[in-house]
């Protein structure tokens, strides 16, 4: 009879559990290396950050496969909502009560192109991350039932980060990139708005309803670009037009798709905006270099990828950059500090904080 109640008492506890979990609001990640928290390293690819001095400031202070010293943009807005980082979704912790917190998808090296990223071989592309949504969403239906499993995801907060290589690792990647050559940048970036809003609407039918969609951030102001472009540590002109022809269209397709559903599901983040401030003054900021970045080597510490033999600074908080292409966890809190409170400048059609409170009265 002990045995039986034992038994019943761990059975409410577990359930009451599962159910207190699925009230707490789920987190859903897609996207590239800016809010990959580990998929890449259960793959087959280069695009990895399973390496000191990656993680050499995270809580576990080992490289988690965050390109970052730390924690990156998901862990800072799963802080903000008050959950759980989500894991990353090729994790195999992530089962039962785990699943129940959302799932990272992304992938670095991936962009909005199935041929973004190719030279990294085996990475998610953005189709794959959105199949796997799908098998996720079956997951949790075997779990809590399917009405439970649609309400989690209907209420869940969703990021997606894309574009930035579709650029930099596809466009301008060599001299007479096979894209370059098909399209003249004004053309292709109408091609990859495109593209995009395939991706956005496919998320809205698997069950998306708050969705963060960063634009890209001024990608010719980063380390890697300044080494290979920069003369006296001005941004890099061609890649910097890019970027300011990619945003403002981004930012008209989810006006556009807002309106066609008739509700501000989509919310366009401006990364490049946001990143700007502390590249333009870096000391208003903390920082004392947006342009150097604090592990790697060459001109700006831009050139190849932050490894052991790197140089690497004592003070990761007072550098914008992390390597030669991601922010460091100081400048992500920034910019995750923006998401929360920015005005529309910044967050478009509203912020985080006005999102939370909106969605906490319905």
């Amino acid at each position: 009879m002990d045995t039986l109640l034992v038994f019943l008492s761990c059975l409410v506890t577990a359930l009451s559990s599962i159910s207190s979990q699925a009230e707490a609001r789920a987190f859903f990640v897609f996207g590239d290396s800016l809010v990959d928290n580990g998929n890449n390293d259960y793959l087959a690819t280069t695009a990895r950050a399973d390496n000191y001095p990656y993680g050499i400031d995270h809580p576990t202070r080992r490289a988690t496969g965050r390109f970052s010293n730390g924690l990156n943009m998901p862990d800072l807005i799963s802080e903000k909502i008050g959950s759980e980082p989500t894991l990353p979704y090729l994790s195999p912790q992530l089962t039962g009560q785990n699943l129940l917190v959302g799932a990272n998808f992304a992938s670095a090296g991936i962009g909005i192109l199935n041929d973004t990223g190719v030279q990294f071989l085996n990475i998610i592309r953005i189709s794959q991350q959105l199949a796997y949504f799908q098998q996720y969403q079956q997951r949790v239906s075997a779990l809590i039932g399917p009405e439970q499993t649609r309400r989690l995801v209907n209420e869940a907060l969703v990021l997606i980060t894309l574009g930035g290589n579709d650029f930099v690792n596809n466009y301008y990647l060599v001299p007479y990139s096979a894209r370059s050559r098909q399209f003249a940048l004004p053309n292709y970036v109408v091609y990859l708005i495109s593209e995009y809003r395939k991706i956005l609407v496919r998320l809205y039918e698997l069950g998306a309803r708050r969705v963060l969609v960063t634009g890209t951030g001024p990608i010719g102001c980063v380390p890697a670009e300044l080494a290979l472009h920069s003369r006296n540590g001005e941004c890099a002109v061609e890649i910097q037009r890019a970027a300011n022809l990619f945003n403002p269209q981004l930012v008209q397709l989810i006006n556009q798709l807002n309106s066609e559903i008739g509700s501000d599901v989509f919310v366009t983040a401006n990364a490049f905006e946001m990143h700007l401030d502390f590249i333009s003054d870096p000391q208003a900021y903390g920082f004392i270099t947006s342009k150097v970045a604090c592990c790697g080597q060459g001109p700006y510490n831009g050139i190849g990828l932050c490894t052991p033999a790197s140089n690497l600074c004592p003070n990761r908080d007072l550098f914008a950059f992390w390597d030669p292409f991601h922010p460091s966890e100081k400048a992500n809190r920034l910019i995750v500090d923006t998401f929360m409170t920015g005005s529309t400048k910044y967050m478009n059609p509203m912020n985080l904080s006005t999102i939370i409170a909106l969605d906490s009265r319905t």
